[in-house]
């Protein structure tokens, strides 16, 4: 059983020393407790957990505390992927909700299961998930500063293995701040987010980069055809370089490998390996 997580790059934070220790010691007590989680429950559970704690921690770019788009409103993203039954969820820039993961895996029992905008809204307050403000003052003051011009990369993920040797991924967003209203990240793609019965892949970074590439079913299909995961990651970031996209990732393979990998030492997050306890 192994779990890994990600809070997205560290560039919107990089020169101030307070809030990367912040976000690390945020990350380390998460994992933990996903870790707890993991010894009785499925990979799946694990990875939405995960996932939700991060979306209620206003230091990370998903749920509270996400960027604002350049209408002044927060439109939220976020997909789950169940390496087991090859069923993937999602929604796309939804408005005024607390957990889009949680929406996210209420769909995965659906037919349609990847919703947008207001048909994603509707959905959600049909199933019992009521208003939520995820505005912080901090973002309220990058927004008017434009601040988020310099600010563009961050999400939150996580990738895990159960005891039954079962994976899965899981991805949210808060966006990459000022964009044009309604833009469609990576994250509720498979190309953000995507697991099978060999691997499962959570991206951060620029998500149009991280769509042109592929990034998360590359790799894992590297990973089904018999690449390590070391391998795989590094020969699709090599491809990504060719485009000089801007991309990290956190894995893990049903063998038990966990790999970490990003275009720039920035990205921030931690896992939990029983002989090793929390690592970042």
């Amino acid at each position: 059983m192994k779990v890994i997580i990600h809070g997205g790059f560290f560039s919107e934070s990089a020169n101030n020393e307070a809030t990367k220790i912040a976000k690390q010691d945020a990350l380390s007590a998460i994992v933990l407790q996903a870790n707890t989680y993991l010894q009785t429950h499925t990979a799946l559970e694990t990875v939405v957990y995960a996932v939700s704690l991060l979306e209620n921690n206003e230091l990370f770019n998903a749920g509270f505390g996400s960027q604002i788009q350049s209408d002044g409103k927060v439109r939220l993203s976020a997909s789950l992927m169940d390496g087991k039954t090859q069923r993937f969820s999602g929604v796309i820039n939804i408005e005024e909700v607390k957990n889009p993961i949680l929406i996210a895996e209420q769909l995965l029992g659906y037919d349609d299961r990847v919703l947008s905008g207001t048909g994603a809204l509707s959905f959600a307050r049909e199933n019992g998930f009521g208003y939520f403000n995820p505005f912080t003052q901090q973002r309220l003051i990058e927004y008017e500063a434009k601040l988020n011009q310099k600010n563009r990369q961050g999400t939150v993920g996580c990738v895990a293995l159960d005891k039954d040797g079962n994976l899965a991924a899981a991805t949210s967003t808060g966006g990459k701040g000022f964009e044009i209203p309604c833009r469609v990240s990576d994250s509720a793609t498979t190309a953000g987010n995507f697991a099978n019965h060999f691997a499962a892949i959570s991206c951060t970074g620029v998500g149009e980069d991280i769509v042109s590439a592929g990034m998360a079913t590359k790799i894992v299909t590297r990973v089904t055809d018999g690449c390590s995961l070391k391998d795989a990651t590094e020969k699709s970031f090599a491809e990504l370089k060719e485009i000089d996209g801007f991309a990290g990732i956190i894995g893990i393979t049903a063998s038990g490998e966990v790999y970490h990998f990003d275009s720039h030492p920035y990205m921030v997050w931690a896992a939990f390996d029983v002989s090793l306890q929390v690592f970042n």
